[in-house]
């Protein structure tokens, strides 16, 4: 049986070309050898009315202009006709978004690859008033004669007053000769620079920066080695010690109480580990622990989250939830209690990702002046409240009501940001406390007075915490730069939209005037792809 041939089915049948105009005109001229005029216009379709808009060019009338240019609101993503935004891109970034709404608004520092463990540090005591005003307060020839102080005043200096958002960070690190390639552990840096610091600061003539250092972060301690036959210390045991910071355990601890139990916990010695008395003359079991003699105003806690494995000879983080107060009374644990040392959170240094050698630091930090709490990461500064992990009151009790039905407190930052991290506030008979997986160093402040009724924190008075004159004519010079800057690219930007609007507008007047009558004997043939070209370019070709 044969097949039903169904390929010619739909198919439209060809015009009868013979009948077409055009094709009339083309005989004509093949018999006659003559052109007419009438001839041309048929042939090139100039009877044809001038195009009223459509969306594209009419392929067979030399009066169709339409998609020369995009319709009222359109754009096209190169050329004359892209959106104003892409022809303003072509100047470059635009420096006015790299300035801060107002000195209030604190800024941050460039990151050179891998120098966030210094950034942090920096802006932690940066934000210490006290010590601010101790680095402003230093003599020009000082200065002149440590380069790591004079940097670090310009680099303070900028962070004080300059305009603009984030400060470049380069001239300080490479003073500093570290490599912004290498991640480094912020408390080491802290460590070495507040020595480095410390040396430095001795030439000067001014009291308060000469001892800034000491006079904020130095406290006392001494081990006390008792012998547990005759009841008396050891001779070593009446030796101070300066430290910098408290170096706390935290693996297999849930707070910051615990830890300083921990830190200040009584050792036995006894068996192997007896202790050899001299009141004695012979090697008795003993005890041993370490007492707080001093404390400073501001007391920098190191939480231990690097453990070492002995086995693959690495360090391990520690990421279990540690939680720490927003007020905390260290009069108790001195050697000597007394009632008048009671510190309140600071700042918070924190180390995002799970590995020790790699990661992220950023400090959480609490404004002196005001209470306000700011995240600093790197360039980007962010407003958390008046929490310091942006934490909103009404969500604490919240918090403290899952805890008690057994319900994980840990959660994302509440200010909007996204992190790695977990933290969350939480309520007690303590007061508010705070608990984060990443916390690695906190630094409380003092707040209560001493025996005389001055409060120890406010080493400097804040009134010398304005710029010296030496560092303000350099901040209004890099200030008048960055207007100026401003300036120009805001004139260059208006020239550059003026003139892309006149372009456009001469386009559209030409090809509005361009289209000739059918009657009209006066036109020229123009080429389609130049008069597109013409069209489409910021530039008219010649």
């Amino acid at each position: 049986m044969s097949r039903h041939n169904t390929r010619n089915k739909n198919k439209r049948p060809r015009a009868d070309e013979s009948a077409s105009p055009s094709y009339a005109a083309l005989k004509r001229i093949h018999s006659t050898g003559a052109i007419t005029q009438d001839d041309i216009r048929q042939l090139y379709s100039v009877w044809k009315p001038v195009c009223q808009g459509c969306h594209g060019n009419t392929k067979d009338s030399p009066n169709c202009f339409c998609g020369l240019i995009p319709t009222t609101g359109g754009a096209r993503k190169t050329g004359l006709w892209q959106k104003n935004g892409e022809h303003v891109g072509s100047l470059g970034p635009d420096p006015s978004k790299d300035l801060r709404a107002s000195t209030e608004t604190p800024a941050g520092l460039t990151n050179l690859g891998a120098t966030c463990y210094a950034n942090s540090i920096l802006q932690c005591l940066y934000m210490n008033t006290s010590f601010r005003s101790g680095i402003f307060s230093l003599e020009p020839d000082i200065l002149k004669k440590q380069p790591v102080l004079d940097q670090l005043a310009r680099l303070f200096a900028q962070l004080h007053s300059s305009k603009m958002a984030f400060i470049d960070s380069a001239p300080f690190i490479k003073t500093l000769e570290l490599d912004n390639g290498v991640q480094q552990d912020s408390h080491e840096f802290l460590t070495l620079f507040l020595s480095l610091l410390e040396r430095s600061l001795s030439y000067s003539k001014v009291t308060v920066a000469k001892t800034i250092v000491q006079d904020l972060f130095r406290g006392s301690v001494s081990h006390v080695t008792r012998c547990s036959s005759c009841g008396r210390d050891s001779e070593a045991s009446s030796k101070m010690e300066d430290f910098y910071e408290l170096e706390l355990n935290i693996k297999g601890l849930s707070n910051l109480e615990e830890s300083l139990d921990d830190y200040l916990s009584v050792e036995a010695l006894n068996g192997e580990n007896q202790y050899s008395c001299e009141s004695c003359q012979k090697r008795v079991d003993a005890t041993r622990c370490i007492k707080l003699r001093s404390l400073p105003p501001v007391v920098n806690f190191q939480l231990k989250r690097y453990v070492f494995l002995p086995k693959t000879t690495t360090k391990k983080k520690i990421s279990s939830s540690f939680s720490f107060p927003g007020q905390l009374d260290m009069g108790k644990r001195l050697s000597d209690p007394s009632s008048n040392y009671i510190y309140d959170l600071a700042a918070i240094l924190i180390h995002k990702g799970s590995a020790a050698n790699s990661g992220h630091y950023v400090a959480h930090i609490k404004d002196e002046s005001n209470g306000h709490w700011w995240e600093f990461d790197d360039e980007c500064v962010s407003s958390l409240g008046f929490h310091p992990f942006g934490e909103k009151p009404g969500k604490s009790s919240d918090k403290a009501d899952q805890k008690s039905e057994g319900t994980s407190t840990e959660g994302s930052v509440a200010n909007g940001n996204n992190s790695s991290h977990h933290e969350a506030a939480l309520t007690s008979n303590m007061g508010e406390m705070f608990s984060s997986t990443d916390a690695y160093m906190l630094m409380y402040k003092r707040s209560s007075k001493d025996e005389n009724g001055i409060k120890s924190n406010n080493i400097v008075e804040a009134s010398n915490s304005s710029l010296p004159r030496h560092l303000m004519d350099e901040i209004d010079a890099l200030n008048a730069s960055c207007v100026n800057e401003c300036g120009e690219y805001l004139s260059k930007k208006d020239n550059l939209l003026a003139s892309i609007q006149e372009r456009r507008q001469e386009v559209k007047s030409v090809i509005t005037e361009a289209p000739a009558t059918p009657d009209d004997d006066s036109y020229f043939w123009i080429s389609l792809d130049w008069l597109r070209q013409w069209a489409d370019n910021a530039t008219p070709p010649s």
